[in-house]
């Protein structure tokens, strides 16, 4: 029924619509009047209705998003007879911070009237800056058995430095000077043996072995965090003697990195020079002064290439070697080529190379190795041609590390000390009695075998041991005093938190040498060195942070070997001494 009603309602609407449109016509016609017979009356009849289906089909592209419920839990405890035990935390063991000094002091006494002592003090003055201080002593007062003339030795240097320390570039400079007194005490075995024995004696009461080194110098570095340059070193030095020998050498080394091709170019510049004279030469007349000038220029330009378990090092040496006494100037080139490569991580690294260099040799240098130098020496640079090597390195465990080396090395020009002759019509000079060396080149080519180990058994242990071995082959008669074998290892054992201890043995293998008196019209033959073996050891106790007891004990046994030849050592030495350390 009310959808009949609905209908009737709408049909109503339409009609009196369509009257008013009609009446609107004309706006100003009048109605009139109209007569209307009505044939039949209107009978309304209702149509079917469209009957809606029980389930209706929605298409639920369009529905609303779901509706955020609300809702909560209450909760209700429960009673539990279950008491679960409570864990205590394990304690750590933690060790006291051991405290940094910024100073201290050592001093030992020993046998053969050995003073031993050395301080070092530093102070920061500011945020970034520092100054620091290094005073050395080392002294004995000789005494070695069977030797005829003074043994006694001196060595004293001090140090001061001032360093910035910037997170852009960090530099420093240095300022040292080193005062040491040696003796010629090696006289030969056979010497003055064709003589009286009165005259023997005369002849070695006046000999002066005496003879020391003065050094000065002064150095700086600057090492950069950012640009172009890594960093720069140069260094200046002043060696003389009192023969009136001296030397002078300053060398400048900067470092930079170039980017060429999004390849970083890292190239090592060298410039050295070293000049000095010395007033004679080692001759019969030994009146002629000798003189020397030397600059070596170099580049030395390589980049590194990574490639998953490789890493190659391609380069190249460049130098330029200026003879200003006798213009013999020499261009040289060397490879540069290092390559290794992770065979089973860092378990075993198989590593190979050829390297080159050109080296400048100097009085004050050869004087570090062998203080027993006579001042007549002729100088010039020595050429590694090429050292070729291979080898493997890594670890057995994590605590074991080995290192083990072939290589082959073709040196020109390689310094040698060899004993210089000695003659009793040389007398005037107190280093010609055959109790001097000398430096002689010859072109030597090395075969060379290294071996090295290194186990830290536990935090308290650790031990090493290394060895080289040699086979030397010249152009001249031998190798002089280079040795056929060098061994050494180490032990250091922390027995407690107070006591700890070391040992260091060593052993050198044979070197030739030879000697000729000038009075003889034979020539002399080579001599033979024996091998040495040498054991030191040593024992300390921490009194407390600052304060620390020490014994130290070389050449245990005993050997009254020679380093250099008829130049015995001391024999057992025993030295005790304390190390303070300090703050201001």
């Amino acid at each position: 029924m009310k959808i009949k009603c609905r209908n009737k309602i709408i049909v109503l609407l339409v009609l009196f619509a369509c009257q008013l449109s009609f009446s609107q016509v004309k706006k100003n016609e009048t109605i009139g009047t109209e007569t209307v017979n009505v044939v039949k009356p209107y009978s309304p009849t209702i149509s079917d209705a469209f009957k809606v289906k029980e389930t209706p089909s929605l298409d639920d592209s369009g529905n609303q998003p779901k509706e955020t419920i609300k809702y909560s839990i209450l909760s209700v405890p429960v009673a539990s007879t279950f008491t679960p035990s409570k864990g205590n935390a394990q304690a750590v063991d933690k060790s006291k911070k051991e405290r940094l000094f910024n100073n201290y002091a050592t001093v030992g006494v020993g046998n053969y009237g050995t003073l031993n002592a050395e301080l070092f003090v530093t102070q920061d003055l500011g945020n970034n800056d520092y100054v620091a201080g290094m005073l050395r002593h080392h002294s004995s007062q000789g005494g070695i058995k069977d030797v005829n003339l003074n043994d006694e030795f001196y060595d004293t240097a001090l140090n001061v430095g001032y360093g910035v320390i910037n997170r852009d570039m960090s530099w420093g400079v240095d300022l040292g000077y080193q005062n040491q007194l040696y003796n010629w005490y090696g006289l030969p075995a056979d010497f003055g043996m064709n003589l009286p024995p009165d005259t023997q004696e005369d002849l070695i009461r006046g000999i002066n072995p005496n003879h020391s080194y003065n050094t000065i110098s002064l150095g700086g570095n600057i090492e950069f965090t950012e640009g172009i340059f890594d960093k720069i070193s140069t260094r200046f030095t002043h060696f003389s003697d009192s023969f009136s020998s001296s030397e002078n050498r300053f060398y400048v080394k900067p470092s930079f990195n170039v980017d060429i091709m999004d390849q970083a170019i890292h190239t090592n510049v060298v410039v050295d020079h070293v000049s000095g004279s010395f007033e004679n030469n080692y001759t019969l007349t030994n009146t002629e002064p000798v003189k020397y000038s030397l600059t070596n220029f170099g580049i030395e330009p390589s980049f590194v290439v990574h490639e998953n378990d490789w890493t190659l090092e391609l380069g190249a040496g460049l130098y330029y070697a200026l003879d200003s006494e006798n213009s013999g100037n020499k261009f040289y080139i060397y490879p540069k080529v290092n390559a290794s490569y992770k065979l089973v991580g860092d378990l075993m690294i198989f590593y190979t190379g050829v390297n080159g260099s050109l080296n400048q040799n100097s009085y004050a240098d050869f004087v570090t190795e062998n203080p027993f130098l006579s001042p007549t020496l002729e100088m010039r640079p020595s050429s590694t041609q090429y050292n070729v090597f291979a080898g493997l390195k890594g670890k057995l465990a994590n605590n074991i590390s080995y290192n083990l080396t072939g290589s082959f090395l073709n040196e020109k020009e390689k310094a040698l000390f060899k004993s210089n002759d000695y003659t009793e019509d040389f007398s005037n000079q107190n280093y010609a009695f055959g109790n001097s060396f000398g430096v002689v080149y010859d072109d030597v080519r090395t075969l060379r075998f290294y071996g090295e180990l290194k186990a830290d058994f536990s935090q308290n242990v650790s031990f090493g041991i290394n060895g080289t071995f040699n086979s030397y082959k010249t152009d001249g008669l031998e190798a002089w005093n280079l040795p056929s074998m060098k061994i050494s290892s180490n032990l250091d054992v922390t027995i407690t938190k107070q006591w700890y201890a070391g040992l260091n043995v060593f052993f050198v293998g044979e070197r030739k040498d030879m000697q000729t008196n000038f009075d003889v019209a034979t020539l002399g033959v080579p001599v033979t060195l024996k091998s040495y073996f040498d054991a030191n050891a040593h024992l300390g106790y921490k009194y407390n942070e600052r304060l620390t007891f020490f014994l130290k004990l070389n050449n245990i046994g005993n050997q009254a070997y020679q380093r250099w030849l008829n130049y015995p050592v001391q024999g057992f030495q025993v030295l005790v001494g304390g190390n303070y350390k300090f703050d201001f």
